[in-house]
């Protein structure tokens, strides 16, 4: 029996309130897929296309060869990679022979990638070859046993390209030759539970913006992709475009679990490019598209717009941050498709919540990120205790809770306590549910920075700022900006007797960050407002 919910009242009628979800490891959704489809395209790569019975082949003689490398159940195994079909063979490939997955983005530089890497305590990376300068430079700060290089071009066309070459060195190997040499071969028989064994070590700054890696388990993976499918009525016809970043947890499930689970396409991007999204939505009749409210803007005003036939789109999804209800409804109108606002975090998968994908709903909630997705229970507590359940219309913290919710934080069991508690996840942002049991997110994590989308922890920020001689003390906040949402802005003040300009603190900090957390302005400061425990008042900074 379902307990009722103020949301069901407002339920899609062809999306159930609750699913059954196979109680297996998430290379399995690969294994069936392949099994029910195996002539269909899986993915389709510049000029190149990869069937499902060719990519579980590949992912097989990956795992086998991580198997020869002595990678056993457990082992973290990294992957430093674009959009490319690398990134899906190894993706799955690591999870048949035991391993469990940590992501990074390619825009990562040498402190972020020798902090993932040591914090994972990975053992193995597959990396482009461009990257694998970086790889070499902190190779010493970690426990790298296994360096596999790959090279774009390798799946960019039907004619075999030249594989990578792998460096003169111990451990050293080509992602090309391993396959070659592992063609065929059996992956290794692993025991996994997926209720409790982990699949992926994401990274977030969660709600405290220390970076950190939520423990995501092959159930919470497995249950997001077939909740999230059946939210969007998803079939193997679909036609899903992969423009978000594989490494983020929002591309990796809604772009790769999500199409894969059900055998659909997908059509890798290995950046966003407007045009090139354009034209490759009439080129493969895209029908369904996730990206963020930044890349449906940059589209809607981009030349090629009215070159491209879009009609082939079917629904897309917007997340990452509010979208805009005139950007929304311009999609929307040249497409003929819907555009849906959703929410999620980390921690869940991500996706919580998601508004309905019905063109013919009658009410459309502006600025609402919609109802819980199957099987997930969401409510708004008090701010002061997180222990009393409020009213529709009264503001206070969301909480989530269902099969997504991650299992913990990754050698962080305080941090993990203050988030989950008795079962619900505590998710640090500010939210009102209406009478209809529609969501909205009122305000967000405190101190999270949204550039362009994108997440900027200022304790990041502030913890390198902190490393050059010449800062005494610092805080860095959001400034408000009309074409990125926010800048980081940073406040310093200097130490007795020492001189910096605003220009040499500026570069001594972006040198060591990707280029979207840069610090954008710097204002120097004889002092900082500090509250009576001598904690600096960043909303004091901000207004």
């Amino acid at each position: 029996m379902i307990e009722e919910k103020l949301w069901f009242k407002q339920w899609p009628a062809d999306v159930p309130k609750n699913l059954t979800y196979p109680a297996v490891p998430l290379h399995e959704l690969l294994a069936k897929a392949a099994k029910e489809h195996p002539n269909q395209t899986a993915i389709a790569f510049l000029e190149n296309e990869l069937s499902y019975s060719e990519l579980i082949a590949l992912s097989n003689s990956f795992a086998a060869a991580l198997a020869a490398l002595g990678v056993k159940k457990g082992d973290c195994v990294a992957v430093f990679l674009p959009n490319v079909p690398q990134f899906i063979i190894a993706y799955y490939g690591a999870l048949k022979a035991g391993a469990v997955l940590t992501a990074l983005s390619p825009l990562h530089k040498e402190r972020e990638v020798a902090y993932q890497l040591g914090d994972s305590e990975a053992q193995t990376i597959v990396v482009l070859d461009s990257l694998y300068p970086i790889v070499e430079a902190v190779w010493q700060k970690t426990k790298l046993r296994n360096v596999i290089i790959t090279r774009l071009e390798e799946y960019a066309s039907k004619t075999a390209a030249a594989p990578a070459k792998a460096e003169q060195k111990p451990n050293v190997y080509s992602f090309q030759e391993l396959l070659n040499k592992n063609l065929g071969a059996k992956p290794p028989k692993v025991q996994i539970n997926p209720a409790e064994d982990l699949a992926a070590l994401q990274y977030t700054g969660g709600t405290t913006g220390t970076a950190k890696a939520a423990m995501l388990t092959h159930t919470n993976l497995v249950s997001n992709a077939v909740a999230f499918a059946a939210w969007i009525k998803g079939s193997a016809k679909d036609v899903f475009l992969a423009a978000l970043p594989l490494f983020h947890i929002y591309g990796m499930t809604t772009s790769l679990n999500v199409p894969v689970s059900l055998g659909a396409k997908m059509v890798l991007l290995p950046k966003f490019d407007p045009a090139k999204v354009l034209e490759t939505i009439q080129r493969h009749s895209v029908t369904v598209y996730c990206g963020s409210p930044t890349m449906y803007s940059i589209l809607l005003v981009n030349p090629e717009l009215g070159k491209h036939d879009l009609t082939s789109i079917r629904v897309c999804i917007s997340g990452a941050s509010p979208l805009p209800l005139q950007v929304q409804k311009k999609f929307m109108e040249i497409t003929g498709g819907l555009l849906a606002e959703g929410y999620g975090l980390t921690e869940a998968s991500p996706v919580t919540h998601c508004s309905p994908v019905d063109k013919t709903m009658r009410t459309v909630k502006v600025g609402s990120i919609g109802l819980p997705i199957p099987d997930t229970d969401a409510k708004i507590v008090d701010l002061e205790t997180g222990t009393k359940t409020l009213q529709p219309n009264e503001t206070g913290e969301l909480v989530v809770k269902g099969p997504q919710v991650m299992k913990g934080y990754w050698k962080r069991p305080e941090e993990t306590a203050m988030v989950l508690r008795g079962g619900w996840l505590l998710t640090g942002d500010i939210a009102k549910m209406d009478e209809e049991g529609y969501f909205y997110i009122t305000d967000r994590k405190k101190d999270l920075i949204k550039y362009k989308d994108y997440s900027v922890y200022p304790r990041e920020l502030e913890d390198i700022l902190y490393e050059h001689p010449a800062v005494k003390m610092c805080a860095v906040v959001g400034k408000p900006d009309t074409v990125a949402g926010e800048i980081p802005k940073a406040f310093v003040v200097l130490k007795d007797g020492a001189s910096a300009s605003e220009q040499e603190i500026t570069a001594f900090v972006n040198g060591k960050v990707a280029p979207y957390k840069a610090i954008r302005e710097i204002e120097i400061r004889k002092e900082l407002p500090l509250s009576s425990a001598g904690k600096v008042l960043r909303r004091a900074l901000r207004s």
